[in-house]
């Protein structure tokens, strides 16, 4: 055991962290949704904290290589209507059993999936980027999955402001829904450790999805995330509605 934690299932988080920091590099998000069906499946205790402070560092990575293009006006709604959904959120863990929070983070990477699937546009505006705001500090604070939201609205600008926008957001944004936990008295200090050991796993994906830039076609990249968001989503729904 590691700091509560079956070394076996540390070695799988481990992995898949890999993996979405890998797929995040490429696209701009994907780290929590590709980890946080599996790590609420294998050991639910780390959630939503230990995903959450992996997604402050991550997005530092990429904001080294790339944060020209900034989008800080929409930003600036994004992030005040951040505040309210991350206080929602906050309730949200603090009413919701394991099996809830199981159900809520798969029923989370469906939609994303779905609605990355039909490409629905939505016209980015003040009143859009607020309700996407607010969403993404519901669902990233309750189930550490806030990207889909933003990334909806942003999905036909270009790979760098969609990557260094959302960075900027995940780590802001990811900070807000940390402290709102704390404030409430659920944040442990062995999450922090736990993070800390894991941060390695980032840093390895990162320099993945770098070398694959140019490599992989984009196509390919983004179906073989969805497949696997998808699976691993349906497979945790299942498991907590049986459960």
């Amino acid at each position: 055991m590691i700091l509560g934690v079956d070394g076996r299932v540390l070695a799988v988080i481990a992995v898949v962290l890999v993996i979405g920091a890998a797929v995040q590099g490429l696209v701009g998000l994907g780290l929590n949704l590709v980890s946080a069906p599996v790590v609420t499946i294998l050991d639910p205790s780390l959630m939503p904290e230990v995903p959450l402070l992996l997604a402050t560092v991550l997005p530092l990575m990429t904001l080294v290589r790339s944060h020209a293009e900034i989008d800080w006006g929409g930003l600036g709604w994004v992030l005040s209507a951040r505040l309210p959904g991350t206080a929602a959120g906050v309730w949200m863990l603090a009413v919701f059993s394991d099996k809830h929070l199981g159900i809520t983070v798969a029923v989370m990477v469906l939609l994303a999936v779905a609605l990355t699937v039909h490409a629905v546009e939505v016209p980015v505006r003040p009143a859009t980027l607020t309700v996407a705001g607010f969403l993404s500090g519901v669902a990233g604070t309750a189930t550490s999955i806030g990207g889909p939201p933003v990334a909806l609205l942003y999905q036909h600008r270009s790979p760098d402001q969609i990557r260094s926008t959302l960075a900027i957001l995940f780590t802001v944004g990811a900070g807000m829904s940390l402290a709102g936990i704390w404030v409430a008295g659920h944040f442990e200090i062995r999450l922090l450790v736990l993070a800390l050991l894991l941060i390695p796993c980032l840093a390895v994906g990162t320099w993945v999805g770098g070398r694959l830039h140019g490599v992989v076609p984009d196509p390919v990249i983004r179906y073989a995330v969805l497949v696997v968001c998808g699976a691993s989503a349906v497979a945790l729904l299942v498991r907590s509605l049986v459960g």
